[in-house]
C-alpha cells in the first residue's frame, strides 16, 4: 500500500482533539535526521547551554519522526534515531519544523474512576509538570525496523512506577491527539486498584527506583486544566476521558 506522509498535518483532526486510531506503523531508518544534519552546530551551542543550567540532563538517544501520515490503518511513520540534545534543540524553536515528536501516554485508570499520573523531577528536562508515565521512543523500543509502542508503554510504566501493564485492563484501541507537531498516541489501562492504593504503590517503588526522574504521583479525578501544572499534552486527554465518561 502506498502511503502518503505528510510534514504538516493536512487531512488530520484539529489540534488538541483526542481522535481513534486503528493502528501503527512507525518505522526506523538509517542515517542521521534530516535536523541533526542542517542544526548540528546550534544543537552543541544550544545543548552546552542547556547542560550548564541543568548538568542531570543526559544526552541519551530517543527516536524522532521524520514524517508522519495518517490513514485508514492508523498512523504511519518515518524516524531516525537522534541524541536527545537534537531533541532539545529542535523543542525551542517556535515553528518546530524539522521533525515531528511522537511518544506513547499508557493512561493509568484507578477502579474509582481517577487517573493516576506522575509528577517530573526537579532535576529533568520538565521540571514539576504533570503526565502519565511516559517516555520517548528509544532504539531499545524497536524491533526489527519499526517501533514497539506497547513495549515502550510496558517499559516506562514499569520503571517508573512499578506497575505491570499486563496487570490492567487494557482499552480496545489507540487513540491520538496532537499540538505543536508533537504527537501523543494513548490507550487506557484499567487497574483493580483505587487511585490512592496506586498512588501508595507508586511512592513505594520510588524507594527503590533505579530511575529517580519522578517526585510523585498525583489523581486526577476531573478534567480542570489548573489542578495541577500539566505537560499541554494533558489537557485535550483529560477533557476526552471526563467527557466521555460523564456521556457514558
Amino acid at each position: 500500500m502506498n502511503v502518503h506522509f505528510s510534514e504538516d498535518f493536512a487531512g488530520w483532526p484539529p489540534e488538541q482533539t483526542v481522535f481513534p486510531i486503528a493502528g501503527l506503523d512507525l518505522r526506523v531508518l538509517s542515517g542521521d535526521h534530516p535536523f541533526y544534519l542542517a542544526q548540528g552546530e546550534a544543537i552543541r551551542e544550544n545543548w552546552e547551554r542547556e547542560t550548564a543550567a541543568n548538568p542531570a540532563l543526559f544526552d541519551g538517544r530517543m527516536v524522532f519522526q521524520r514524517r508522519l501520515a495518517l490513514t485508514d490503518s492508523g498512523i504511519a511513520g518515518e524516524g531516525h534515531v537522534i541524541r536527545f540534545s537534537t531533541f532539545m534543540w529542535w523543542r525551542r524553536q517556535a515553528s518546530r519544523h524539522g521533525g515531528i515528536h511522537l511518544f506513547a501516554y499508557p493512561v493509568l485508570e484507578a477502579s474509582d474512576g481517577a487517573l493516576v499520573a506522575i509528577r517530573m523531577g526537579s532535576h529533568t528536562a520538565n521540571p514539576g509538570q504533570v503526565y502519565f508515565a511516559a517516555g520517548s521512543l528509544e532504539p531499545e523500543d524497536v524491533s526489527g525496523d519499526r517501533c514497539d509502542v506497547e513495549g515502550n508503554m510496558r517499559r516506562e510504566v514499569m520503571e517508573e512506577t512499578g506497575f505491570d501493564l499486563n496487570d490492567a485492563q487494557a482499552g480496545d484501541r489507540y487513540y491520538a491527539s496532537h499540538v505543536r507537531r508533537t504527537v501523543t498516541v494513548l490507550r487506557l489501562f484499567r487497574f483493580g486498584l483505587t487511585a490512592e492504593e496506586m498512588i501508595e504503590r507508586i511512592h513505594a517503588h520510588m524507594l527503590v527506583a533505579d530511575d529517580k526522574e519522578i517526585a510523585g504521583a498525583i489523581a486526577i479525578r476531573s478534567a480542570d486544566p489548573k489542578a495541577y501544572p500539566y505537560n499541554i499534552a494533558m489537557l485535550p486527554v483529560i477533557d476526552w476521558y471526563f467527557r466521555e465518561k460523564q456521556g457514558a
